[in-house]
């Protein structure tokens, strides 16, 4: 299995020069990864970079916390649209989620989801700070809003993926979205098992072994 068309090839570190982003494009060319993501500050220059390639740029909005105003939400999807951006992966408000304030929730994800037009929208849930019921209940609000993808984490919390969650999420949207499996995915051997469970696309970074051990 070639998994190349599966990976999201990230780099979100605050401190994260443009040197950084540069090697970052070369390697997702070299090995023909689906895409790239980066801060919003940097899609302009992976725009310039990945320019008359097939990969594309994701760009993560109201990251890594999710907590911010949606009307800054939805200025900065914009804002990295216009810059270049190819799809938008967004921070779900988790403390509307825990309050069971869903419309808030639902109005965070949808406004997001409008103002990106035709432009496939991922909405990172946190699954290690979601109960089983919180995560099901992010799920669903997320079919309501018409998103693309779920993905499982931000990278920044306590955990990402896990086998047991995806399975949820799956039970959970059904074909309906897409799942992007995100954090702890280190190497050929993990990523291929979440594919062999109905993920359509990993995230990984730069810790991750590309070459399939022997």
């Amino acid at each position: 299995m070639d998994i190349s068309k599966y990976i999201d090839y990230t780099l979100l570190n605050p401190t994260s020069t443009e040197r950084n982003i540069i090697d970052l494009c070369h390697v997702a060319k070299k090995n023909g990864f689906y895409s790239v993501c980066v801060s919003s500050s940097y899609v302009s220059l992976a725009k310039q970079l990945l320019e008359k390639t097939n990969v594309k740029i994701c760009s993560v909005i109201g990251f890594p916390l999710g907590s911010m105003a949606t009307a800054s939400k939805v200025y900065e999807a914009k804002q990295a649209v216009s810059d270049g951006a190819d799809e938008i992966d967004m921070v779900i408000n988790l403390g509307f989620l825990k309050s069971k304030n869903y419309v808030s929730v639902f109005k965070d994800i949808s406004d997001v989801k409008l103002a990106i037009g035709g432009k496939p929208l991922k909405v990172i849930v946190e699954v290690s700070e979601l109960n089983k019921n919180e995560i099901i209940k992010a799920c669903e609000i997320s079919l309501d809003a018409n998103v693309d993808y779920i993905k499982t984490s931000s990278g920044f919390s306590k955990g990402g993926a896990t086998l047991t969650v995806v399975k949820i999420i799956k039970k959970t949207v059904k074909n309906r979205i897409k799942i992007c499996a995100s954090g702890d995915i280190k190497d050929v051997e993990t990523a291929k098992k979440y594919i062999d469970i109905g993920v359509s696309r990993i995230n990984v970074s730069s810790d991750f072994k590309i070459k399939q051990t022997a």
